[in-house]
């Protein structure tokens, strides 16, 4: 099994966050660090370390990041603007904490995502 990680401790409630939902599957909270006026992460309550851990019997889990990312946009009021969602793997594709999480990120105009 991975390590505990930081979420483990939120989703526990070891450590405080400001808790925005949280249900049998996956726990949402602000992020510490905005990249913009909304910005939430939305974990799985599940350790998955990376998108490469992802197993079959995850998919109703990982289905409810994205219903959980819709409720919460709507409730932030930037779902008829737009957001984005972002979940990055490994080192390469930026991720920071080894728990699987959802970036949802928006408020602002975020302009085209550079793919070079």
């Amino acid at each position: 099994m991975a390590e505990e990680t930081i979420f483990s401790k939120i989703i526990n409630k070891d450590i405080p966050a400001d808790l925005l939902y949280q249900d049998d599957l996956v726990t949402a909270f602000r992020d510490i660090n905005p990249r913009a006026p909304s910005h939430i992460l939305i974990i799985p309550n599940k350790l998955i370390p990376t998108a490469n851990d992802v197993e079959a019997e995850d998919e109703a889990m990982m289905g409810r990041l994205f219903t959980v990312a819709r409720k919460l946009a709507k409730e932030e009021g930037i779902a008829e603007d737009g957001y984005r969602l972002i979940v990055n793997c490994n080192s390469h594709g930026g991720q920071e904490v080894y728990h699987i999480h959802m970036h949802l990120v928006g408020g602002r105009p975020l302009g085209p995502l550079l793919m070079s």
